[in-house]
């Protein structure tokens, strides 16, 4: 007679393993985001230190030659930058981009190119060259911190004047539609009630100012951008960044909060429709394990499946913030807003570096910049290319420069090129020891171009590589959770069962 016990543990084991292969819960999306080979012409991170830049490199002289895979410099202007790059092609084809010069005006100010402060405007028609045409000085463009704007659709750029704290939110509305190298003012109010952050509804008629630390957020009124009005204020919550639904009923609201971090998604289509005195609900509040301070979120389409992305900056315990990926449809979400039938979010993906990874908190702890507690190795802003169906998100994660992520499957991100500056470190300023990419990248119309501003830096056209694509060979684990292998586990173990009862019988 044959032993069936071997058979029995076989079994077990085939069995274990597919359960271990069920894909974890969001709390264990912890591991760094795999990334694909760099081409022939790069300049890559050492093997196992996605992200980093160490303080032997910077010594040696190898930082200051940059760090690049699958990307290329194509111009480069300045020294300076700070928190948002926006992209535009007006009526005559003029191709433009804008954005803030400072970290923290006007402190920064000093390091500062020759220009000024305020926010730049450079001609793009030719990458490998850009030109700076206009400087906008106007309170807000003086001083928007994370405010800065652009609704294409109507050609309109904004901010609020700001800080890290907040200030007087005066809202500066320029347009840009004849010409984006010379842009004109509409308008300079104090309706935004307190500056730190801002969103802009896709139609161009609602631009929301909020004040992270000021606990405001207000709705300003821009159907006519001449004559803005105030529309709803609220101090019920602790907004961060924010952007709103194509159809503009929904506000997408990264929230410090009372504890944890959070996304809250707010029904705002009484005030998209205008009413007076518009009630505004909570559609749904959603928090992660080691949230940190949530920076931006932005929902997206894939497929037709409806996702949010979303990126934290500086973390908490262990935590370090980057950006990870929520579902918004997902089928064990419980509906949480009735009225619009919303799901409950759900984290499915994290799109981290190594240097995120806990244990690399102490190992890189003397990288130069890497210890600062608001900035270092953390992510600060993502940018989608579009709502519907991206491939890519872009992403600058500061110390460690812009990171190009595919998102084609939400549920399996992989990294497919970064670049970081060549960095040359100023002794007379601590703080200026790295790279200090906050800026949230923009999208240049042409293919495979992204521009991005570093802090210590300044403004960077970078063109991606052939190379610069998924791998389609990494296995994906189909989505099996173990709730739904216990039927199928009893009818393998039943099956097992039987196998070995009638070996023995013909035995």
């Amino acid at each position: 007679m044959r032993n069936g016990r071997p058979l029995a543990l076989a079994a077990l084991a085939a069995l274990t393993a597919l359960v271990l292969a069920a894909p974890a819960s969001a709390d264990d999306f912890a591991g760094p985001t795999p990334g694909v080979p760099c081409d022939e012409g790069s300049l890559p991170e050492k093997v196992g230190e996605q992200g980093r830049v160490s303080a032997e490199d910077v010594e040696s002289g190898r930082a200051a030659q940059g760090y690049t895979c699958n990307a290329r410099e194509l111009g480069h202007f300045g020294k300076t930058g700070g928190f948002r790059v926006e992209s535009y092609t007006d009526a005559a084809g003029h191709i433009c981009a804008f954005y803030d010069t400072t970290l923290l005006f006007p402190s920064s100010g000093y390091y500062d190119a020759v220009e000024g402060t305020g926010t730049y405007v450079m001609d793009m028609t030719d990458p490998a060259n850009p030109v700076h045409v206009d400087t906008l000085r106007t309170p807000a463009m003086q001083s928007p911190h994370e405010t800065l704007r652009l609704n294409k659709k109507r050609g309109l750029l904004a901010a609020a004047f700001s800080y890290p704290t907040f200030q007087p939110g005066v809202v500066d509305v320029y347009d840009v539609t004849a010409d984006c190298r010379h842009p004109v003012l509409k308008s300079s109010t104090p309706l935004g009630v307190l500056g730190h952050e801002s969103g802009f509804s896709p139609d161009g008629n609602t631009y929301y100012v909020g004040s992270l630390y000021g606990h405001t957020l207000a709705a300003v009124d821009l159907t006519n951008p001449m004559v803005p009005g105030l529309l709803w204020v609220t101090q019920d919550y602790q907004p961060h960044g924010m952007s709103v639904s194509d159809d503009g009923t929904r506000l997408y609201m990264t929230e410090k909060g009372s504890g944890p971090g959070r996304l809250t998604i707010l029904d705002v289509t009484q005030i998209q429709n205008r009413t007076l005195q518009p009630v505004v609900p909570i559609v749904s509040r959603t928090t992660w394990p080691n949230v940190g301070t949530p920076q931006y979120a932005e929902p997206f389409t894939q497929n037709g499946h409806p996702y949010v992305m979303e990126v934290d900056e500086y973390g908490s315990g262990s935590g370090v913030g980057a950006g990870r990926i929520l579902d918004m449809d997902a089928p064990e979400a419980p509906v949480v807003y009735p009225a619009g039938g919303d799901k409950q979010p759900v984290v499915i993906s994290n799109m981290r570096l190594a240097v995120h990874q806990q244990q690399a908190q102490s190992d890189y702890s003397g990288d130069p910049g890497a210890s600062v507690q608001f900035q270092g190795y953390k992510g600060h802003y993502c940018t989608l290319p579009t709502r519907v169906d991206p491939t890519v998100v872009a992403c600058s994660y500061i110390v460690s420069g812009l990171r190009v992520f595919d998102i084609t499957d939400p549920r399996a991100p992989q990294e497919i090129a970064y670049f970081n500056g060549k960095v040359l470190p100023d002794d007379s300023n601590p703080l200026h020891q790295g790279a200090w990419a906050m800026a949230a990248p923009a999208f240049s119309p042409r293919a495979n171009e992204i521009w991005y501003s570093d802090g210590n830096l300044g403004f960077y056209a970078v063109g991606l590589t052939p190379n610069a694509k998924r791998l389609e060979a990494n296995p994906i684990v189909p989505e099996v959770s173990v709730t739904g292998l216990l039927p199928l586990a009893g009818l393998f173990v039943l099956a097992t069962v039987v196998a070995i009862r009638r070996r023995r019988e013909l035995a």
